[in-house]
This record gives structure tokens, C-alpha cells and sequence, in this order.
């Protein structure tokens, strides 16, 4: 259960959105993590003045860097959860998509969790898939998923290739299978979700669960069909 920010915290978090370059960069990063490059490029401003925005929304709490799990080089921007919890300064651009497809790279754990969940908020159509595809969905996946009453015991892992279509919406769910998207030059968001099979534990797949079903919530609320 939330609980109530302080009046501190909520003073602090105000002070940091009083900008508009911070209420920019709130606005991307609200449901897709972005690195500082791109996000610069995104919003055409210096490298130098956005590490300056940043410093103030990562002191106040609103957002943090997470290292990619993939290229231990690089890092991304993701909005703290619940940070802006009614504070939120604006809803993100709506989008309208065919079908979304989550890929990570084995298809195996936080894809699927993805599209299972999506299927609860929406009814716009899903797939998934992985770049590297494992033979199975791990097991630990489809237990945190029984234990919020999804199935996942029918779900196969599936190569992207063959289920993506150009007019679909893509979110990569780790970081791998987003830099290899972004290497080929694919249109896509982006969610830093940690990897709970190398963890192993069902804490660890909890907490992937938990990650995935609040940003499902999050774009659910800004995406519609197309129509056939």
C-alpha cells in the first residue's frame, strides 16, 4: 500500500518539476527508460545543461540512473515508482499501435510477464519475444505469475523475427535486447527491468513482477487500437 509523502518530500519534489526542461525530461522518461544520449538528442539540448536537470531530479528523488546490465558502460534514466504519485505533471503522448510485442532476450521471464499482464489492462492486441530465445519459459516466471493468478504454463519462447511486424509498438524489457534493437535501427521503448533469472530467487521474480506490472499500468494508460 502507498503511503503518503511527506510534506518535505513533496516540497522537494515540486522544487526539482519547477522547470520546464525537468518537466520535459519527467515526460519522456514517465514510460520508457532512455539513456543520457539519447535523451539529450530527444530534447536537443547539451550534454552539459542535461547532466545539470538531471542532478536536480536525481537529488530530489524524482529520478535515477540504473547501469545497463548488458554494456556495464552505459546507464539509463528511469523514473523513481511513485515518485510523482499525485504530482504526475502531465500524462505522456498517446499512442496508437496495432499490437505491442515485449522482447527481452530470452523470451523466458520479464516478456512474458509483460504481455501476460498487458492482457489484464488492455485490449490492445500482444506478443513476445526474445533475441537470443530459451527452450523454455523458467520456471520461476511461471510460478510469481500463478501467484497473481496469470498463466504462463502454455507460453513457448519465440525468436522476435518471427513475430515482429513493422507497425508494431515495441518495449524491450532488459537491456540487451535493447541495445541490440537500437543497434538495428528499430523504433522502440525501452524498460530497464533486472534480470530475475540470473538471481534465481522468488524474491527476484517478485520484484521483476512488481517492476513490469507498474509500468504496464503506466502505458496502458496512453495506448489505443488501430483500427482494422
Amino acid at each position: 500500500m502507498l503511503t503518503e509523502p511527506s510534506t518535505d518530500t513533496r516540497l522537494r519534489s515540486l522544487r526539482a518539476l519547477a522547470d520546464p526542461v525537468r518537466l520535459a525530461v519527467v515526460d519522456v522518461v514517465a514510460v520508457a527508460d532512455v539513456s543520457p544520449g539519447a535523451l539529450a538528442a530527444q530534447l536537443k539540448l547539451p550534454q552539459n545543461l542535461l547532466a545539470h536537470h538531471l542532478g536536480v531530479l536525481v537529488g530530489a528523488g524524482v529520478v535515477r540512473r540504473v547501469r545497463s546490465e548488458a554494456d556495464r558502460r552505459r546507464s539509463y534514466i528511469q523514473l523513481v515508482p511513485d515518485s510523482l504519485e499525485g504530482l504526475l505533471p502531465g500524462t505522456p503522448a498517446p499512442r496508437r499501435a496495432r499490437r505491442l510485442v515485449f522482447v527481452c532476450t530470452h523470451n523466458s521471464a520479464r516478456s512474458q510477464l509483460a504481455a501476460a499482464l498487458w492482457r489484464t489492462r488492455s485490449d490492445v492486441p500482444v506478443a513476445s519475444g526474445g533475441t537470443r530465445p530459451a527452450p523454455r519459459v523458467n520456471p520461476g516466471a511461471v510460478a510469481v505469475a500463478h501467484r497473481h493468478g496469470l498463466r504462463l504454463g502454455r507460453a513457448r519462447p519465440v525468436h522476435v523475427a518471427k513475430v515482429l511486424a513493422p507497425d508494431d509498438l515495441v518495449v524491450s524489457v532488459c537491456d540487451s535486447a535493447h541495445e541490440e534493437l537500437e543497434e538495428s535501427g528499430r523504433e522502440h521503448l525501452h524498460w530497464s527491468v533486472p534480470d530475475p533469472v540470473a538471481v534465481g530467487t522468488p524474491e527476484a521474480f517478485e520484484k521483476a513482477y512488481e517492476v513490469v506490472a507498474g509500468r504496464v499500468v503506466r502505458l496502458a494508460e496512453t495506448v489505443t487500437g488501430t483500427e482494422t
